[in-house]
Parts: C-alpha cells; structure tokens; sequence
C-alpha cells in the first residue's frame, strides 16, 4: 500500500488537523497549531476534546471558584464595621454572585447548555505552558503552536472571574446603597472596590501560575487554613474552648476553616482509596484543638512574667 510521507511535525504541541475522513483514510493539513478544543495525541494529529474533568480537575476549577468568593467575605467582614447589619446580607450576595456565575459559565461551555463540559486530560506541567515550546527549525522563522492544551480548564477560569465580576456590578452597589446604613458613604462601598483590586490579581495568577496552582493547590489551602485560623484565634483573644461558644461567629468562622481542611485533604488523597483516605478527614479538628490545648502556656504575658521571675 502507499504510504503518504510528510515531513516530520516539529515542536511538542504542533499537530495536523484532519481535513477529511473518507472511511478509514483520514487528510491531513500542514503541521501547525490545532483549533481550539483539540491537542495532538502520540501521532501529532489534532484531535478533538472528548473526555471529561475527572475528580482532581473538578477539585482544581472548586478551589479557583472559591478565591474570589473568600475574598469577597473577607473584605466584607473587614470593611462592614462592627456596628454594621449588612454584613450577612452583603455574604449571600457573593455567595450568589459566584454560585450563578460558575452555573453560567458551565452553561456555556461545550457541550453549551448542559452542566457536563468535555476536557483534556492534563499530563504535563508544560501542557500548560505550550507557548514555551513554539518550534524554531532553522533558529530564525518560529512555527507558533500555542493552544489550550488542557483545555477548557486555562480559560474557564477566565470567563467565571468576568461573569462574577459583571454580576458583582449589577447587583451588589444596589444592596449596600439600601442596606448599609450604619456605614459612611466613602465605607460603604469599600468592599467592591476592593473586588476591582482583586480580580485582575487573580487573572494574572491564573495566567501566570495555572499550571503551577493546578499541582500545588492542595498544600496552598491547607497551609493557608493552618496560617489563618491561627492568626485569627490569637486576634480573638481565643484561648479555650469557652471562648469559642461565646460568639456564633468564632464558630462559623472555625468551621469554615475545618471545611476548607477537608477540601485541602482530600484533594491530596483525591478519595481514590476510601478506606485508607476518609480516616484522614479525623485529622480536620486536630490543629483547633492542639491551639486550644497550647494557647494558655504560650501567651506573651505569660512568658514574660515567667522570665522575670527567673531572673
């Protein structure tokens, strides 16, 4: 039989894509990049996305959902004062905000009007990067081969921080110019301000980092739930558990801090070995607990007056 002999397709994300198919025989065109919702398999041909976001990617594209939700209570909470009512309110908006903008933006991903989207599977660190690898076969013309590799977990990310950022802008300004009135004009709207801050930082980092967040996300919630919990006791003044039962809102913020440790492990243990991973959710409680234990014998008055009288 005769074989079709091309020049080998340079560079590791440059692929031929399929002009025809007449039964078996498939037409190929020139190497170059392949459209977007396809990469090349082993034979450098661009095929079409197919799959589906196994557990891991769904746990990766939960915790890009929930950065900008978690900002947006903190700098609620941070602006709203202690005198202010709107809080809570202003905290089911976010949680609305970002609850339609993630269903809207499955929505319109392919397949379009169905909550399932089709992926490819990630391999690679560098299946994120695929404009560092744009071949240069004679060191001077450069074959660009830059598509979405991993797609649609690189831009997904975008189109949820633009749809919550439009919603943010249609609904919330409306709330907090008829709920907070315990606050001045120029505090009350402080905490959108600061959302105008925040995600173009985290665009960038998902430009930037994606590949880098996609692997490390895991340790990052549960060295972030550790740092800030902490942080947050020793702010409180918490040092027992009846300091915890005095405010409803100590325990709703601990809480909180227990469900993102569970999200951090078992992203890492991805729940492939039940019997051997869910044990591991008994370890949530442990670092309140061992805080609480510790806080009494770590206090700096304590220690200082302790090494006083040594002296």
């Amino acid at each position: 039989a005769a074989v079709d002999i091309q020049p080998a397709c340079l560079g590791l994300y440059c692929g031929r894509t399929v002009l025809s198919v007449n039964g078996s025989v498939e037409t190929y065109g020139e190497c170059g990049v392949c459209p977007r919702g396809q990469r090349t398999d082993d034979n450098k041909i661009c095929r079409e996305c197919m799959g589906s976001p196994d557990r891991y990617d769904w746990l990766y594209l939960g915790f890009m959902a929930m950065l900008p939700l978690v900002l947006h209570w903190f700098f609620i909470e941070w602006y709203s004062g202690k005198k202010s009512s709107s809080a809570l309110l202003q905290h089911i908006s976010a949680l609305f905000e970002c609850s339609i903008a993630a269903i809207v933006t499955l929505l319109v991903s392919n397949p379009v009007g169905s909550l399932h989207i089709r992926s490819c599977k990630v391999k690679k660190l560098s299946d994120w990067y695929t404009m560092l690898y744009n071949p240069s076969p004679d060191y001077i013309t450069t074959v660009h081969c830059t598509h979405e590799a991993v797609y649609p977990l690189y831009t997904i990310v975008f189109i949820y921080y633009a749809f919550c950022l439009v919603l943010m802008m249609l609904l919330r300004p409306l709330l907090v110019k008829k709920i907070a009135c315990g606050l001045g004009k120029s505090d009350r709207f402080k905490s959108i301000y600061a959302a105008l801050y925040f995600f173009p930082i985290l665009t960038v980092l998902q430009a930037v980092g994606g590949g880098l967040l996609y692997y490390a996300f895991p340790y990052i919630i549960l060295v972030l739930s550790l740092v800030t919990l902490a942080v947050y006791m020793s702010a409180s003044e918490v040092e027992s558990f009846k300091d915890l039962l005095v405010r409803k809102k100590r325990l709703v913020v601990l809480f909180s801090h227990w469900l993102l440790h569970a999200y951090g492990i078992i992203s890492i243990s991805k729940l492939d070995k039940l019997e051997q991973d869910l044990p591991l959710l008994a370890l949530v409680p442990a670092p309140a607990l061992f805080y609480l234990l510790t806080a009494k014998y770590t206090e700096p008055s304590r220690i200082l007056s302790e090494g006083g009288n040594g002296h």
